[in-house]
């Protein structure tokens, strides 16, 4: 093959430095426009020029993205350097080196990586990957050889991956088996792209046009609000955790001796199983005070404890944490804990171990309207569902489900979504009616007349409708003591019994 000089275009800042990173791990992105796929094809170039024999893997969803985003633009690009073998689907270079081409649209698919080992690994557009094809994919980065063992993620919000991305390259929470060091994330926004700007310039007027959360998370690259986010108003506020307004989650107080306490509970054994406790004021608004969630630390993977093991767990707590200590709890659970067809049922242990439910309303659609209602702000920015900054499960995993592709007005049960599924359990045994929008008013004939400021009127929570609750607990004020954080449970982060900070 005649001698051939390829010659690169200078990068932009951003680039430059993806070029030049060197970790196990590398992410980069995180916005649309930060030219992500001119990256992987001149990195995975440059590898197969200076590494003679290095097997390179590049990825796409489908077939036809990778056709269109690389190996069009390949076949130009090295055209008289590398042959193209449309069977084999790969670039093979004089010196033995070779780019791979592969798709992952189903779990199906994942077969053809079977056995297969590669050196480096760019997984394009990585947020469509479900984590279950990420850690698969990944494990076929290995070999004997000397040359250089990366995986590259290019990635925007978004996504069944969108979870473990943000989890690893924005929150920065690892797992035991997961090493910080050898985790880097560059982020690009389409601004960083000199060349596109130059090119397009109307390309930016047209992320700015998008609706607010296309425009959040492909033009400012944020992660905590994205398209096909479910509970998308869920917020997470530090700033606001004293005066618990525009936020969910909220600094710990001691509970009231009034209040009524819940329980509810989502049955899990290779998954999570999940055990929320609930307090509700004297307004009818709900607090999750304390949770347990039996997770390995591996995201919605279950620790596999027998319904004994759970049921002792819980009924120790109740009798031990100051919150719940003494008090009566109201118990609400999935009904199919009552299934006794195969001996005893999940519902009769709880009950050997004086732990009582029962049977809550599951149907999906009510019961995430009534989820939604409790989480809606009012006009002052308070809404009627709290969350205690201590349940750490709640708070992690409900902003990351997403809606089901087939059934819109339902979330994607692969998600992990136990915690959220106990919370429906909780909401439809105390059921609301959605909140109107509050509106203006019109100044009476006394502030007419008497010239008096309406706005100066001290403002008092709006009431809320409770349907068929008949335990007249819909009365009186707000109440709240003590700011102390609860007792941390028996258990160690992201282990059953974590409630404390």
């Amino acid at each position: 093959m005649p001698t051939k000089v390829l010659t690169m275009p200078a990068p932009n800042e951003k680039q430059a430095l993806a070029l030049a990173e060197r970790h196990r791990y590398v992410g980069y992105g995180g916005a649309r426009g930060g030219g992500k796929s001119w990256f992987v094809r001149w990195k995975a170039v440059l590898l197969c020029l200076r590494y003679p024999g290095i097997k390179v893997l590049i990825t796409r969803r489908t077939y036809k993205e990778l056709f269109n985003n690389h190996i069009a633009p390949l076949m130009q690009l090295l055209a008289g350097v590398a042959e193209y073998r449309s069977v084999d689907k790969l670039f093979r270079f004089p010196g033995g080196s070779t780019i791979h081409f592969g798709y992952c649209a189903c779990d199906a698919d994942l077969g053809q990586y079977q056995g297969a080992e590669y050196d480096v690994w760019f997984a394009d557009e990585a947020g469509q990957f479900k984590e279950e094809w990420l850690v698969q994919i990944d494990a076929c980065v290995r070999g004997v050889n000397d040359f250089p063992k990366r995986t590259y993620y290019t990635l925007n919000p978004g996504g069944p991956g969108h979870g473990y991305f943000k989890r690893l390259f924005v929150d920065r929470h690892f797992t035991e088996d997961e090493h910080p060091e050898d985790y880097a994330f560059i982020q690009a926004l389409c601004t960083d792209n000199h060349a596109l700007m130059a090119s397009q310039p109307g390309y930016l007027r047209s992320l700015e046009k998008l609706p607010y959360k296309l425009r959040q998370s492909w033009l400012y690259g944020r992660w905590d609000v994205y398209e096909g986010q479910f509970f998308e108003e869920f917020t997470d506020d530090p700033a606001h955790y004293q005066d618990r307004r525009y936020t969910h989650v909220i600094d710990p107080f001691d509970i009231p001796a009034g209040w009524k306490l819940y329980r509810s509970f989502d049955w899990g054994y290779h998954r999570p199983f999940s055990c929320g406790w609930w307090a509700v004021d004297y307004d009818g608004v709900a607090y999750r005070i304390l949770e347990l969630y039996g997770c390995t630390g591996e995201p919605n993977e279950g620790v596999r404890w027998t319904p004994d093991q759970v049921f002792a767990k819980i009924h120790a707590i109740e009798r031990e944490h100051r919150y719940l200590a003494g008090r009566k709890i109201l118990g609400v659970a999935d009904p199919a804990i009552w299934d006794g067809s195969t001996g005893e049922s999940i519902a009769d242990t709880a009950a050997r171990h004086q732990v009582y439910f029962t049977p809550g309303d599951n149907k999906r659609l009510p019961g995430w309207m009534q989820l939604h209602y409790r989480l809606s702000f009012d006009a002052q920015g308070y809404p009627l569902l709290y969350v205690f900054r201590n349940c750490r499960a709640f708070i992690r995993t409900l902003p990351l489900l997403q809606y089901d592709d087939t059934n819109t007005e339902d979330l994607d049960t692969d998600g992990e979504d136990h915690a959220a599924d106990e919370a429906r359990y909780f909401c439809m045994c105390r059921p609301i009616r959605p909140r109107a929008p509050e509106v203006p008013k019109k100044k009476g004939n006394a502030a007419l007349f008497l010239d008096i400021d309406e706005n100066m009127t001290v403002w008092r929570r709006p009431g809320m409708e409770i349907i068929d609750e008949n335990d007249g607990s819909n009365r009186g004020a707000s109440a709240a003591s003590g700011q102390a954080d609860p007792e941390p449970l028996p258990g160690g982060q992201g282990q059953p019994g974590t409630a404390g900070d």
